[in-house]
């Protein structure tokens, strides 16, 4: 397990034994970390704008860009065949890198694309997971009370999702990519079907802003 914090730090917890395994500094606000495909790298991003991977192999970072100078990186995310990552920042802008394996086998960043996503803060950026070829999509939410999907093979936009009155906090795909669950202060939850772009269901309950959101549909599709 691992987390970013306030504090300035990235921790690794081992479940089995008790207090953290690992501490990495990043000397400012840890808004968003993840998990690199080959599981021995961490992405993080930052409130001052810096982007760091941590090697957990050597213990340390082992490389580290800014996109924007002073702009909070508030959310990345990673291809699942760990050929992309992107990363939203505040300013509403996506930047998209190829990841590349170095001759020291470390991950080299070649700038892609940079796609201006929306005007206001992009809270939550995500790509769409494996089983959801030969479609590939980005997920934006943000401030502006919108979600938009974008096709990754030239960055153009695919649907704009409107029906939350609020900021829009986090989103997940359905295993197959054909849904995505929103979460927003607007105190609802909704599925969205994305072929037609409407609002399928919408989940009310919660008193004040729901924040964050999770979906467990199995792993398989063709399993089913």
């Amino acid at each position: 397990m691992y987390s970013g914090s306030e504090d300035g730090t990235v921790k690794i917890w081992d479940l089995r034994a008790p207090g953290c395994q690992r501490e990495y500094e990043s000397r400012a606000a840890v808004n968003t970390v993840v998990l690199h495909p080959n599981q021995t790298e961490l992405i993080s991003g930052d409130q001052n704008g810096n982007i760091r991977v941590w090697d957990l192999t050597t213990n340390s970072c082992s490389c580290e860009l800014v996109p924007e100078v002073d702009t909070a990186v508030r959310s990345l995310t990673v291809m699942w065949d760990g050929s992309l990552v992107v990363a939203a920042n505040n300013n509403g802008t996506c930047y998209v890198w190829r990841l590349l394996r170095g001759t020291q086998m470390m991950t080299n960043f070649e700038p892609l694309h940079k796609l201006q996503a929306h005007d206001k803060v992009v809270l939550k950026c995500l790509l769409s997971p494996e089983y959801c070829e030969p479609n590939k999509y980005l997920a934006t939410t943000s401030s502006d009370h919108t979600v938009k999907i974008w096709n990754i093979f030239d960055f153009s936009l695919a649907r704009t999702l409107k029906g939350h009155s609020r900021w829009v906090w986090d989103c997940v795909f359905s295993v197959d990519g054909a849904f995505l669950v929103t979460a927003s202060s607007d105190t609802t939850a909704r599925l969205w079907e994305l072929s037609t772009g409407e609002a399928i269901r919408v989940y009310q309950g919660h008193h004040k802003a729901t924040v964050c959101c999770a979906l467990h549909d199995g792993t398989d599709p063709s399993a089913v």
